[in-house]
């Protein structure tokens, strides 16, 4: 394949970018085609690499209204609800709601995932779901799984045996959530023991941290040194650290640095922060997302994940992560053209990263994994939720879709409508 004339989102345009035995083999103005092969022309349009949920929850995708709805709309009526429903999920049924959300996802560019899985269930039922899914997806979507105690690693009484049954099955990275502990010193000590497993078996942590409007919620402090207590740098993430937007700047001050020093990834979820942080206030009324800005000056790698589709915590949602960035944008007051950029960037190659993704990028000898946007920049295509005009994997097309248009049929006026800037 060849696509020609494509705008990249560095801003290079007239871009020509060939690919031969599903890698990226030249990129570059006006490469010439080798004889026989399928040619695409971009028509200056944005060309992308395929973007990456950096936290989701696939076992509770689709299940919204099971075994009722969440009234309130909280986080904790959301874990009771989760806990209702447990007992009466089946694999057929999880190993069907997963794949059909990795059909949304392919169909909008969205390619890599990691997935929380809880092992509170001592059947595991979850896991082996997700890891059949793995496995029935690998082709066209890589799907990376989160050991998660949902309700405690030290608060559930088997988890943390579940915990290891489930890495010993294939689960990729360790999991934890700190703030849902008893006391805030089990909180601690379940990031201590956590962070020690993840070491000895050579693995990436993912904690759920701090995901709180306390202030006093603070184990992302304690995650940033036991992953520099253990060398673990650049292998953790602490997932929403919503606490982080109700502390006082003082204390930030510190513990930014003390996060970047320990090279602490963060991911928020713009969509699920907004709605679930702050149901405690009257007015004013606090946003409750992390501190998405500050800690990408600190030279943090922070993504932004979609985390809920339609399940018992959130019953919107469609798998679009230039949503989960259009949002994020909002929240964080992210406005200028570098910071919007930054958004982009935040659902594409930050998530990659923290991933640990092999060969993604747009460069030669990168995985020929790209999506093509109606779109002429990453700010435009977050401001249109940009179609997806083709979604390529390994150099074969998985997804195509009609440009977005409008025929209009008012006197004197044009009869179409093009929603991209004019240039």
């Amino acid at each position: 394949m060849l696509i020609t004339n494509a705008t990249l989102p560095d801003g290079r345009s007239g871009i020509d970018v060939l690919v031969q035995g599903g890698r990226i083999v030249a990129l570059g103005p006006k490469l010439a085609a080798p004889q026989g092969i399928e040619t695409v022309d971009a028509a200056g349009q944005l060309l992308s690499p395929p973007f990456v949920d950096a936290h989701f929850h696939m076992d509770a995708t689709l299940s919204y209204g099971l075994p009722r709805v969440n009234a309130s709309g909280t986080l904790l009526e959301g874990i009771a609800l989760w806990g209702e429903l447990k007992p009466q999920l089946t694999q057929e049924a999880l190993v069907e709601r997963a794949l059909q959300y990795c059909d949304w996802a392919v169909a909008r560019g969205l390619l890599a995932i990691r997935s929380h899985v809880d092992v509170c269930d001592d059947r595991l039922l979850a896991v082996e779901a997700l890891l059949h899914v793995r496995e029935r997806v690998k082709d066209y979507l890589d799907l990376q799984l989160v050991a998660f105690p949902q309700d405690g690693v030290l608060r559930s009484p088997n988890a943390l045996a579940n915990l290891k049954r489930a890495l010993d099955l294939g689960v990729d990275v360790v999991g934890g959530i700190p703030h849902f502990e008893r006391t805030m010193a089990d909180g601690a000590e379940s990031v201590r023991l956590l962070c020690e497993l993840a070491a000895e078996r050579g693995l990436r942590v993912d904690m759920h941290c701090d995901e709180s409007d306390d202030p006093l919620s603070r184990h992302v402090e304690t995650l940033a040194f036991q992953t520099q207590r253990l060398g673990l740098h650049g292998r953790v993430t602490g997932s929403h650290l919503t606490s982080m937007h109700s502390m006082d700047n003082y204390y930030v001050s510190k513990l930014i640095p003390l996060m970047a020093e320990a090279r602490l990834n963060a991911v928020a979820n713009p969509l699920i922060n907004i709605t679930l942080q702050g149901r405690h206030d009257s007015y004013p009324k606090r946003r409750g997302m992390t501190r998405v800005p500050e800690l990408m000056a600190a030279g943090i790698d922070v993504a932004f994940g979609h985390d809920c589709v339609m399940d018992p915590w959130y019953s919107l949602g469609s798998g679009d992560m230039l949503e989960v960035a259009a949002m994020g944008l909002h929240v964080a007051q992210m406005t200028s053209q570098a910071q919007m950029r930054a958004c982009f960037d935040a659902v594409t190659a930050n998530p990659a990263r923290i991933l640990g993704l092999a060969g993604y990028g747009l460069e030669p000898g990168a995985n020929a994994d790209f999506v093509l946007l109606q779109a002429g920049d990453p700010v435009e295509a977050i401001r249109l939720r940009a179609t997806r005009l083709l979604v390529v994997r390994r150099g074969k097309v998985i997804a195509r879709a009609p440009a977005a248009a409008a025929t209009l049929e008012l006197p004197g006026r044009p009869a179409r409508v093009d929603w991209r800037l004019q240039r």
